[in-house]
């Protein structure tokens, strides 16, 4: 199905690496695996994901991020490491959220190929090898489908399916499942921005935003067994703004006098039509316009339209500011052909 374009005192010390995707090794995969008071499931995570990472029969890296558990988790994981030569350890001061510590995950892996997972064990280990033989294909992305998903209908599978809809109609990215942590990444489709707030969700509206070729297909999920849920109602809200913040990045990031503007313009827009309406009621009905709140409405339409240009116009210097003093592009070049003689 192609998709057109969802530290503790104790814990052991890791220097932080920002590999860049040139330097990443080709062969190497990285799995990302964020965890939060999952101390029931770290030993049976271990094993299920080792176990099949070996099978597979390549180099590879697991990445496991504590994000300031308050239980046992850290502890178990620091008896369980030697066991594990593969194993690193990031271990975070306090809870910052899923999306800082994939981050987190993705600063201190070298592997060519990201893939992050669950660590609840609903996310299989066994769908990796899956998605990397998809990859095979051509695409940068290779998103899991949760397609028989084991949550509860009302709480997390409705909620879900709303967010989904909502997220491929307004980015244009059209995937089934969005919120499935379970996907695999080239790490070029990764570099050139930061993810923030709980932005994990919308990392191929990104990678579709730099041109990265993306897919979907199904995987298997499994029914929690041990530990809690850390998901509630509650994310739906903090999905919506999110999407309000990935829409205007991917879209307005180096243009935003265009979002701006374009509501100026509608304020003027409404400050004529409340104007002419006032004319109209005086002329044909004889209302006073100071009997009507017409007048407000216009001088407000056109005052608060004023300043969003204004506020555009800032907007349009920050974000060369931005650009410049970083010493960074408005576009990703993906390769340079140059004809016999051309200069390097």
């Amino acid at each position: 199905m192609n998709a057109s374009p969802d530290v503790s005192p104790s814990a052991p010390t890791v220097p932080p690496v920002t590999p860049s995707a040139s330097g990443a090794d080709p062969e190497l995969l990285s799995v990302i695996i964020p965890l939060y008071n999952e101390e029931e499931n770290v030993a049976r995570l271990c094993e299920a994901v080792f176990g099949a990472l070996r099978d597979m029969a390549r180099p590879f890296e697991v990445i496991m991020v504590d994000d300031g558990s308050s239980d046992g988790t850290v502890a178990h994981l620091e008896t369980l490491a030697p066991s594990y030569p593969e194993l690193t350890v990031v271990t975070f001061k306090r809870n910052v959220g899923q999306t800082a510590a994939i981050m987190a995950g993705i600063d201190h892996s070298h592997g060519a190929i990201i893939v992050p997972m669950d660590g609840d064990l609903q996310n299989d280990p066994r769908d990796i090898p899956i998605l990397l033989e998809k990859m095979k294909e051509g695409y940068d992305v290779v998103s899991g489908w949760r397609k028989d998903r084991q949550d509860d209908a009302l709480t997390r599978n409705f909620p879900s399916a709303v967010a989904n809809w909502l997220i491929s109609t307004i980015s244009g990215v059209h995937l089934k499942d969005y919120g499935c942590t379970l996907k695999a990444y080239r790490r070029e489709v990764l570099s050139g921005y930061r993810l923030y707030g709980e932005m994990h969700r919308f990392v191929p509206i990104y990678a579709r935003w730099q041109g990265a070729k993306i897919t979907e297909i199904p995987v298997r999920h499994h029914a929690r067994t041990a530990g809690q849920s850390k998901y509630g109602l509650n994310r739906i809200f903090k999905v919506l703004l999110d999407l309000m913040v990935v829409k205007f990045l991917t879209q307005y990031e180096t243009k935003p006098i265009y979002i701006f503007g374009g509501m100026g313009f509608l304020l003027f827009l409404g400050a004529i039509l409340s104007a002419g309406g006032g004319i109209a009621l005086r002329v044909i009905e004889g209302i006073h316009l100071n009997r009507t709140p017409l007048p407000l409405i216009s001088a407000m339409c056109v005052i608060t339209g004023m300043m969003c240009i204004l506020l555009g116009l800032v907007a349009e210097l920050l974000v060369r500011i931005y650009f410049e003093s970083q010493d960074k592009t408005a576009y990703t070049v993906k390769t340079v052909i140059r004809g016999k003689g051309g200069k390097a």
